[in-house]
Order: C-alpha cells, then sequence, then structure tokens
C-alpha cells in the first residue's frame, strides 16, 4: 500500500511541476522546447507524452535529426485561469479550438478556472518531405530551426512549366511531386531541385530540405551555399501576370531569409538565374548573348531580370519588408 502512495504522489508531483512553471512564465506561457545536445525525438516525445510522428508534423521536420538550440512546439498541460476562452489559449499555444476540444474530450466551449487542459500544437500541411505553409508559418519554421549549410546566397527562378494554367488551387502537393519526379528520373538529379517553392495562392512548400544544396544548370559555385526559390508561373511577358498573393509572399520570404542569414540585399545575396552562363555555369549578369543563358526568372520578374530590374524594382521591396518584419516580428 505504501508503495502504491508513493507512486501516486509522484505522478501527482510530476503534474504540479508540469503546470507550476508554465504559469510562472504568465498567463500564456511558451510552449516552446529548445533542444539540447543529445536529445532525441523519442527522447522528447516521451518526455511530452506524444509521439515522434506528431513531433514531426507540428515542427516541419523532414528528419530526424536534431540540432542543439533548435526550438520545437510541444503539447503541455495549462491550468484554465479566470477570464480564459479556448480561443485566446489557442492563438497563444498555436493551437485550434478544435484540437483542444477533441483532445480534451470537451463537447462546448466552456471552460472552467482550474480546470487542466493538454494543448497540443497544431499540425501542419506536410506529405513526405513537403512542407506547405502560410508565409507567416514558415516564418516561425525558419526561425526554430537550425541548419548546418551555410547559407550566402538566395536564388529567384520561375519554373516557366509548370506554370499558372497547372495550378487548381488545392493541388500544390501534386505539383510538388510532379516537379520531384521529373527532376530525378529526367535531369538525374538526387531530389527535386529547388529548396522553396511559392505557388500563385501565396502559399510556400519547404521542399529540398535547406541542408541539401539546390541542383541545377545555375551551377555548383552558386548553388553550394545557395537556396532556391521556384516560384510557380512562366514570368516571360506576354505569359503569366503574376498575382499580388504570389508578389507578396516573394517578397517577404526573400526578407525572411536576408535576415535569418545575416545578408544584405544586392547582386552578390539575392541572385538571378539570368546572370549566370548556361554552358560555362559563370556568373555573367547582364554581360552575356541570349542563346547563353536562360530568361529565368522572368522577363516580367518585379520589372524585368536585369541587373538594374533587381536593383530598381526587387531589391527595395526586400528591404522595405525586411525592416518592417524586424519592427512587428520577434522571431
Amino acid at each position: 500500500m505504501r508503495i502504491n502512495l508513493m507512486v501516486v504522489f509522484i505522478l501527482f508531483l510530476n503534474m504540479f511541476i508540469n503546470i507550476v512553471p508554465l504559469q510562472a512564465a504568465g498567463k500564456y506561457p511558451s510552449n516552446i522546447y529548445v533542444v539540447k545536445l543529445g536529445d532525441t525525438l523519442p527522447g522528447i516525445a516521451t518526455k511530452y507524452e506524444t509521439t515522434v510522428e506528431e513531433l514531426k508534423v507540428t515542427n516541419g521536420l523532414q528528419s530526424n535529426s536534431l540540432f542543439a538550440g533548435e526550438k520545437l512546439l510541444v503539447p503541455i498541460l495549462y491550468e484554465v485561469v479566470a477570464g480564459d476562452t479556448l480561443k485566446d489559449i489557442a492563438i497563444a499555444y498555436n493551437a485550434s479550438v478544435d484540437i483542444i476540444k477533441e483532445v480534451n474530450r470537451l463537447s462546448s466551449e466552456q471552460i472552467n478556472t482550474g480546470q487542466i487542459l493538454k494543448i497540443p500544437p497544431k499540425r501542419l500541411a506536410m506529405q513526405g518531405q513537403y512542407i506547405l505553409f502560410t508565409k507567416e508559418e514558415f516564418g516561425e519554421w525558419l526561425f526554430h530551426h537550425q541548419f548546418s549549410r551555410k547559407i550566402t546566397l538566395i536564388q529567384e527562378h520561375h519554373t516557366w512549366a509548370p506554370s499558372y494554367k497547372h495550378f487548381y488551387g488545392n493541388n500544390h502537393f501534386n505539383m510538388l511531386k510532379g516537379m520531384e519526379t521529373y527532376h530525378v528520373r529526367k535531369k538525374g538529379w538526387k531530389n527535386i531541385a529547388q529548396n522553396i517553392t511559392t505557388f500563385p495562392d501565396g502559399k510556400l512548400a519547404v521542399s529540398r530540405p535547406f541542408d541539401m544544396a539546390p541542383e541545377g544548370s545555375i551551377g555548383f559555385k552558386a548553388n553550394s551555399t545557395g537556396i532556391a526559390i521556384e516560384n510557380v508561373g512562366n514570368f516571360d511577358i506576354g505569359h503569366d501576370v503574376m498575382t499580388k498573393e504570389q508578389k507578396e509572399t516573394i517578397v517577404y520570404i526573400t526578407a525572411l531569409l536576408c535576415l535569418r542569414f545575416g545578408l544584405t540585399p544586392s547582386i552578390d545575396s539575392i541572385t538571378y538565374h539570368h546572370w549566370w552562363n548556361y554552358g560555362t555555369q559563370a556568373r555573367v549578369l547582364d554581360n552575356s548573348k541570349p542563346f547563353q543563358v536562360k530568361t529565368c526568372p522572368g522577363t516580367g520578374f518585379f520589372g524585368g531580370n536585369t541587373t538594374i530590374s533587381a536593383k530598381t524594382y526587387f531589391y527595395p521591396l526586400v528591404i522595405r519588408k525586411m525592416k518592417e518584419i524586424s519592427v512587428t516580428h520577434r522571431f
């Protein structure tokens, strides 16, 4: 009997420990776990009474590898205080009202002071290695993760094909899988070529893992420390007219990448595919003949595909967005 009472006491104490420090941090304390050296996904999953699969799908993990300093959203126990609503709690913990109700078997949104709720983070939209984001979700993901590869260059591309006529509003993953199949089977590359893909509706996908250098005709020099962004569409003049939503996402995520990797927008940090010789893979900027370079990211991409166009139309938008994000967000 004494042993059983001791077990009950320990379980009660563990629950108390899980809750009290959270409350001490404020009304809505953080549900972020900072990865330490030696941590594993199974170990963290056990600690927070969840699964490896849940950790991966709520944090956008493309593998089981972890780096010290990464931040993971984890499920927590929360004690309801006066004035709380499920909506407020869901927003504070990157959860959803429906998830909280389901996990805690709540038949309505009514909650009571002192009630203990388990709050699991929202799942991201994932299929295999592909993670589909809003631009704001991508910002959280980008600043929560650590990367082993040095990044000094952001590449801007357009797909040319597939183009807008192939996008139906809900076929993001099918398009990604199609590009992957083409790149692997026809090009002989190891994976889909690009690290990021943007879509006409303003959503984006992390595609090729960031720790894998992109592949393609832009060449090793640009790829070795590069992040490749493929913008779905044919943005040569006379073809697809870029949507407002996609424009905003391209500027926003380029600004995020600059902030995350400490880059100042210039021809040396944000490059267009058009500036690289197709045959020699050397950077030629505007000094080339038409047959030596691709038009990518398009003759109509933010005013054009020349260095002058980038300096005049694209870089100022990125710089302005970097300042805005720095003031309004704390990633």
